[in-house]
This record gives C-alpha cells, structure tokens and sequence, in this order.
C-alpha cells in the first residue's frame, strides 16, 4: 500500500488523505445508510458539525470509502459513525491516523481511553481495520468501561449480526458537557449509544443500546426509547423506516 498521508482534507477529493469532508447527504458514502439515507440529526445550539467520507487508498490505488461519521468541531469528537457490520472480524493494528481536529497527545495521560465508534471488532477486512484507527472515529472514553461493559457489549453485537443478511449500525456518543475537556480541548463521553438495523428473512430489525447505566453496564432498548434518551441532549432520528413498536419490526418503506 501506497504511504498515508492522514491529515482531514478541506478539499473535495481524497487524493493522499483517509478521510473526506463530505457534503450533508453523506453522498459519496451514503451505502453506508440505512436506504442511503443518514440519520436527520438536529445539534444544540452553538454546536458545529461536518459530515466525513472515512476512506483509504487500496494497494492499487483505487480510492475506497469504509465508513461515515458526523463529526462536531466543537466538541471535537464525533457525533456518530456510520457502518456496515462486517463478520468475522480480522485481527487488530493501532496505527492511529493523525487528524489537525483532534490529537494523540489529547489523551495521553489523560485517564481515558480512545473508545472507537466503528470498533476494529465489527469489521471484515484489513482496511476497514487500519480505517477504525482515526481520531474522528473515537471519544475519550472512561478506561473501565471501554475494557469491560463496552467490550461485553461489542462482542455480544458480533454475535448477535453475524446472522443478518446485511447489518446496518450507528453508533455515537453523549458528550458531558459539564466534566473538564481533555487538554481543554476535548470533550469527554459521557454515555455511548449504538442503533443495529439487520434483515433478515426480508425483515428489518431494530435494537438500541446505551450505557454506562448505575451499575456501569450498557442497557438493551428499544430504538423508540434509545431516541427518548438522546432526546435530552439532541435528537436524532436513525432509520429512514417504519418501526412497529409492538414486534420489534423495521418495515422497508
């Protein structure tokens, strides 16, 4: 593979670069959408966002697109990634891609860990894997659990989507607006939230989850309830489909 050079591109190609500012429909990386449709996010007040194309160049140089992220220059971490579930997983390199909006030098001794949004653990391929490590897929995240409860839940969604005929995933964060900011610059997670979309049998079905809850553990709910929760900080609707409440159903529209 050519070298990288990973720097965030305020041009329209990606051209020596891994990630892309893309325009708001997502349009070169919207496969990666539920009905190539990204999730209707409204910010709080005074808050920034840019949409990225996350991609890399291929050992033939054929530009590739692996996943998309809504980004928030405010908070300098990303609002959500979003990804197709890959299965099984590949085994792991962190060679963190450096970003002009957020740096390795953030979190070091910081106390938290890089918690990945698109995690090396539901990806298929190797440069999906090397694709996860930018600093624009992940958020300061509490060490105990990014090692353990998150890692549970990670593992059991593995499991849970390997099934699918085809898996559509948004993960994303709380930012805690009120701890201290890592460097005075980053924001910290507060709660991690993920949306899973599979079909299967040509059905769709939904399942949201979010954590830590009292007890340090990710919480199972619905997606209806998993938008009541995020409600209070914005709102964000994930799947451009009909969800029946009563069956646990998407239905394609």
């Amino acid at each position: 593979m050519r070298h990288l050079v990973f720097l965030l591109s305020l041009s329209s190609v990606c051209f020596f670069t891994r990630s892309e500012i893309a325009d708001n429909n997502f349009s070169k990386c919207k496969m990666f959408f539920l009905n190539n449709a990204p999730p209707d996010f409204t910010p709080p007040a005074g808050v920034s966002v840019k949409p990225i194309c996350q991609c890399l160049w291929d050992d033939n140089d054929q530009q590739l697109y692996l996943f998309a992220t809504l980004y928030s220059t405010t908070w300098k971490i990303p609002v959500y990634s979003a990804y197709l579930f890959g299965s099984p997983n590949i085994g792991r390199c962190d060679a963190w891609y450096i970003e002009p909006q957020a740096l390795n030098s953030d979190y070091k001794n910081s106390g938290y860990n890089k918690g990945h949004l698109y995690p090396v653990l539901h990806t298929s391929n190797h440069l999906s894997m090397l694709a996860t490590s930018t600093l624009t897929n992940v958020a300061p995240q509490k060490s105990d659990f990014n090692q353990n409860a998150w890692l549970r839940h990670e593992e059991a969604i593995k499991e849970d989507l390997k099934s699918c005929d085809e898996a559509y995933v948004v993960t994303g964060v709380v930012p805690d607006t009120e701890a201290p900011k890592l460097k005075n610059r980053v924001t910290v997670a507060k709660y991690y939230w993920r949306a899973t979309c599979c079909l299967k049998n040509n059905q769709y079905t939904g399942m949201g989850y979010y954590g830590p809850d009292k007890n340090g553990e990710v919480q199972k709910l619905t997606i209806t309830n998993l938008k009541k929760k995020l409600n209070d900080v914005y709102q964000i609707c994930f799947f451009p489909t009909q969800y029946t409440e009563d069956s646990g159903d998407w239905v394609v529209l």
